[in-house]
């Protein structure tokens, strides 16, 4: 008996000294490189956002982070690579949160869910969708542009970032408000789509106004209205698709960090408190905001709450509208 009772506190001494090692070790992370995920391509306005939050990261870190983009499926492909990536750290997920809340909505069987596979760290941030089209299309506003996608009779083709992403829904939503119909060429982010929609290939796009703002201030797109409940700083004179006629069409379109369950709450803790530093910056927030991008800090606990939040809002949505995945 008292050879039992040894053996067992014994186990309990290795158990808890295993513990306390893990602990140590976690508190003295990061020790090597960061590979953080991305679910778009580069030049979209989830790579220009996690590259911005990234490089001060990697400063206050002491450690590099390496932005590795996985674009494809609405998202979901970079998303399952983050999901299965070891929980130590090491690996961390740089969200278009309501993207990919209506991605998990429209597949049947999403191969990685936010809620299920990940733990969130913090919010980060919010960027503004607009409606885009290319200069030669005669409308210069919104009543113009519905009345010129009716007299096309379905004969025009019109982008989004990808299956179920936000540009898909939105556009989706739109044509059935307008009660027209077309063809959706989905690509695989905006840095694919905007070129075919500035050689004309393509009439109209929902996209961000951080990845469209170049091409709108040389002249190569021209925007129509904000897919938001306020107009964007950077465009004044365009007005929210609400302003213009079209109540109840605005998106909180929702940034934030992910990391895989079973990653240490020494590391997320550690995490959270350095976004938060960096999203609170005012140097930082400046030159976000000439970006287009709005820089929101949410804890943890918060992101949580919101991540639920998104995942009820756009599976109703999708259900409501009926729409499918192409």
């Amino acid at each position: 008996m008292r050879y039992f009772k040894s053996l067992i506190l014994g186990s309990l001494g290795l158990l808890t000294f295993s513990n306390l090692a893990l602990a140590a070790s976690d508190t003295d992370w990061p020790k090597k490189p960061i590979v953080a995920i991305v679910s778009f391509p580069a030049g979209g306005s989830t790579d220009i956002f996690a590259r911005s939050v990234t490089a001060p990261l990697a400063e206050a870190l002491g450690q590099s982070i390496v932005v590795e983009n996985k674009p494809g499926a609405g998202g979901m492909i970079g998303l399952q690579a983050a999901a299965k990536a070891a929980p130590d750290g090491y690996t961390i997920n740089i969200s278009a949160l309501t993207n990919q809340s209506i991605s998990s909505a429209l597949f049947k069987n999403p191969p990685a869910d936010l809620q299920k596979d990940f733990v969130p760290v913090a919010l980060i941030g919010t960027i503004p969708h607009l409606i885009v089209v290319n200069p030669s299309v005669p409308a210069k506003n919104l009543p113009e542009l519905i009345a010129f996608i009716k007299s096309k009779k379905g004969d025009f083709n019109y982008a989004s970032q990808g299956n179920g992403s936000l540009s898909h829904l939105e556009s989706t939503l739109f044509m059935q408000r307008i009660g027209a119909t077309g063809t959706h060429i989905p690509y695989k982010g905006s840095s694919f789509a905007l070129p075919d929609l500035i050689a004309g290939n393509t009439l109209m796009m929902f996209d961000s106004v951080t990845a469209s703002l170049p091409h709108i201030q040389s002249g190569k797109l021209r925007p129509i209205a904000i897919a938001a409940a306020e107009r964007s700083p950077l465009l004044p004179n365009v007005p929210t698709l609400g302003q213009d006629g079209m109540k109840q069409f605005d998106v909180e379109n929702f940034y934030a960090v992910y990391v895989p369950k079973g990653t240490s709450p020494v590391i997320i803790a550690k995490l959270e408190k350095e976004i938060r530093k960096i999203l609170t910056n005012p140097d930082f927030k400046a030159r976000m905001a000439a970006q287009g991008i709005h820089p929101q800090f949410a804890n943890s606990e918060k992101l949580s709450e919101i991540t639920a939040s998104e995942a009820s809002k756009w599976d109703k949505a999708v259900k409501s509208a009926n729409v499918k995945v192409d």
